[in-house]
């Protein structure tokens, strides 16, 4: 597995997730505290999130952590 496969299942199951939800990325962001902008860069592969971020985001999407790092292992 290269680390940029990793990092684009990530965004794109982290754009899914928030669709899903009804959610802008602007909305995510202010939910998890964090920047919109990080939000856009996760969703299109070109950064990676730390495990105390991505553990906000599966909360603000409603889903637990593991639930969240699972979907992004199929999608590899």
């Amino acid at each position: 597995m290269a680390g940029k496969d990793l990092e684009i299942a990530i965004g794109e199951e982290l754009a899914k997730r928030r669709r899903d939800a009804g959610l802008s990325q602007e909305a995510l962001a202010e939910n998890c505290g964090i920047h919109r902008t990080y939000v856009s860069q996760l969703e299109r592969g070109l950064k990676s999130p730390t495990l105390h971020t991505l553990f906000l985001l599966a909360d603000a999407l409603e889903v637990s952590p593991s639930t969240f790092v699972r979907a992004v292992e199929r999608r590899l």
